[in-house]
C-alpha cells in the first residue's frame, strides 16, 4: 500500500521542481507599487502610517494640492504641486 502511495508523491514533488515558479529577477519584477511601506524622504508623510491608501497600485505619492504622482523616483516628485503630502512607496 505504501509503495503505491509513494510513487505518486514522488511524481508530484518532481513536477513541482520542474514546473515551479522561476526565481524573480530585476527584469521580471512588476513595475507597480505593491509595497505597503514608505521609504524615508525629506518631505511628506508615509501614507500607510496615516491610514491613507493610493487610488490604484501605480500611484507613488499624493501631492499637497490633492493631485497624484506616478513618479518612479522621489527626486522632483510633486515639485509643481506644492510638494508631497503622502508617499506610497
Amino acid at each position: 500500500m505504501r509503495a503505491r502511495l509513494a510513487a505518486p508523491a514522488v511524481a508530484v514533488a518532481m513536477a513541482a521542481v520542474f514546473f515551479g515558479a522561476p526565481n524573480a529577477s530585476a527584469a521580471t519584477l512588476p513595475s507597480t507599487n505593491t509595497s505597503h511601506h514608505c521609504s524615508h524622504h525629506t518631505t511628506g508623510l508615509c501614507g500607510w502610517t496615516h491610514h491613507q491608501k493610493p487610488r490604484d497600485r501605480y500611484e507613488t505619492a499624493k501631492c499637497t494640492d490633492a493631485s497624484v504622482s506616478y513618479s518612479q523616483h522621489s527626486q522632483g516628485t510633486c515639485s509643481h504641486h506644492h510638494g508631497v503630502r503622502y508617499w506610497f512607496k
